[in-house]
């Protein structure tokens, strides 16, 4: 697709590589913690906040972006919020303090609003046949440039020092920029232009706040009335905007639509799965990072706990194209149990054997292939009961769902391993990763009986 709104052989490559692209810059804090701590004199708790911000401003901004997606300035969002990252991309990589870093990551974070807004450009300006498998791509490049960004990170940083690992951002999000360009077309005339302001602030905040106390888990442990005080926080400012959207005349996501049991199954079933999946990407990276000496783990440096997770997105591209041959025998909500399933499977792998290194590759392309397959089926079941012109709104909440969901299962892999570190030790116990990979087990094995059951709902 030219700006003219023309679709050709480049525009989908192109928009798959500016999803990948912002979610490899998102994901590019974290195999760079401990470098940025040292680099900057700061603790490495204030270090972990390269790699939170960004992704609290993703969850904050995906929402309204989505709403801004399906009006008539669609292609001057993805512009202007790419010029963003760019701009953020630049202080990352200026020679300036630690606060201008964290300033240039909270920039970059905006990016990942931009997910379902590619979703819309696909969905608008494609043929059905290609729209389909368009999305589907789109959605898979969104959790598989993890894989992607952290052994590259790593190894430049080993190799060229931290301004080099974050050089790569700035490169990459240049070009995705000129790849929006040419790529992103104007959108079809007679939509609307409202955005609720108020509503926005509304669910922003509360997000923020939800994310806040589920992300932090050493807030649990040393302020838990804290934590408590932001969970209600978090459920109050919901309410009000769930209040506030059912009488406004433009909402920022038609509630309507939300409340379609199909798209209201499609949201539980992603919330469950993200906590699976995310719980059990963090368990392998931290354990293949556990020195011998605490009795587990293998003590590998950043570039080789990147390199595990390269089967993990290989393969996500392979579970993503295999979509398309098993609709033709199943429903699109068979295909999401699937993908599941082979989640599931990895989660068992990891609980029973991690002996060896191979193991963990094995299990993180068990793991991509599963994500894969369940995050190419998820958009075909959302947007059968979504109208072409409410595709980037329905589809941002389905991000943010999945962004909880993430978070829920990251803070629950950690809590895990916690309660399993015995007092005056740095690691947890072997046991402590079995118990949290049974916990990531039962929220799958969760996930893909609702899956199932999914199949007998029909769009209201």
């Amino acid at each position: 697709m030219t700006a003219g709104g023309a679709p050709d052989r480049t525009s989908v490559p192109a928009l798959v590589f500016v999803a990948l692209v912002v979610a490899v810059v998102g994901s590019l804090g974290a195999p760079l913690i401990t470098s940025v701590a040292g680099a900057f004199d700061v603790s490495l708790a204030a270090a972990q906040w390269t790699l939170t911000a960004p992704l609290l401003v993703g969850a904050v901004a995906t929402p309204v972006l989505g709403r801004l997606g399906t009006g008539p300035r669609r292609r001057r969002v993805v512009l202007a919020t790419l010029t963003v990252v760019v701009a953020g991309s630049l202080l990352t990589v200026a020679p300036l303090p630690f606060g201008w870093l964290l300033a240039g990551r909270v920039a970059q974070g905006a990016g990942l609003g931009l997910m379902a807004l590619l979703m819309g450009v696909a969905r608008d300006h494609l043929p059905p046949v290609r729209s389909g498998p368009a999305i589907a791509s789109l959605s898979v490049a969104s959790i598989a440039g993890v894989g992607v960004g952290y052994p590259l990170a790593g190894l430049l940083t080993d190799v060229a020092g931290l301004r080099a690992a974050y050089g790569l951002g700035l490169l990459i999000t240049v070009a995705a920029l000129a790849a929006a360009w040419w790529s992103v077309p104007q959108p079809p005339p007679g939509r609307s232009a409202a955005v609720d302001v108020p509503g926005a602030v509304l669910l922003g905040t509360g997000l923020a706040a939800l994310l806040l106390a589920i992300s932090q888990t050493s807030v649990w442990t040393r302020r838990p009335e804290l934590a408590v005080a932001l969970l209600a926080a978090a459920a109050v400012l919901v309410a009000a905007w769930v209040r506030r959207e059912r009488r406004c005349a433009a909402p920022l996501v038609d509630l309507a639509l939300l409340r379609d049991p199909a798209v209201a199954g499609a949201n539980a079933v992603m919330l469950l799965g993200g906590v699976g999946m995310y719980l059990l990407l963090t368990l392998v990276t931290r354990y293949v990072q556990t020195p011998g000496s605490a009795g587990h783990g293998f003590g590998v440096d950043v570039f080789v706990a990147g390199l595990v997770l390269v089967p993990f997105s290989a393969l996500g591209f392979v579970g993503g194209k295999l979509v398309r041959p098993l609709r033709r025998r199943l429903t699109a909500a068979a295909v999401l149990a699937c993908g599941g399933t082979a989640v599931l499977a990895a989660l068992a792998l990891f609980a029973l054997a991690r002996g060896q290194l191979w193991l963990s590759f094995a299990v993180m392309g068990m793991l991509g292939l599963g994500v894969g397959v369940f995050s190419a089926a998820m958009p075909a079941v959302i947007l059968a009961a979504t109208p072409a012109e409410e595709t980037s709104s329905v589809m941002s909440f389905n991000q943010v769902v999945r962004s909880v969901g993430f978070s829920i299962g990251s803070a629950l892999g950690g809590l895990t391993l916690a309660a399993n570190t015995p007092a005056g030790s740095v690691f947890p116990t072997d046991a402590g990763y079995t118990a949290a990979s049974w916990l990531g087990a039962a929220a799958m094995a969760v996930t893909v009986a609702a899956a199932l059951a999914l199949s007998g709902v029909r769009s209201s």
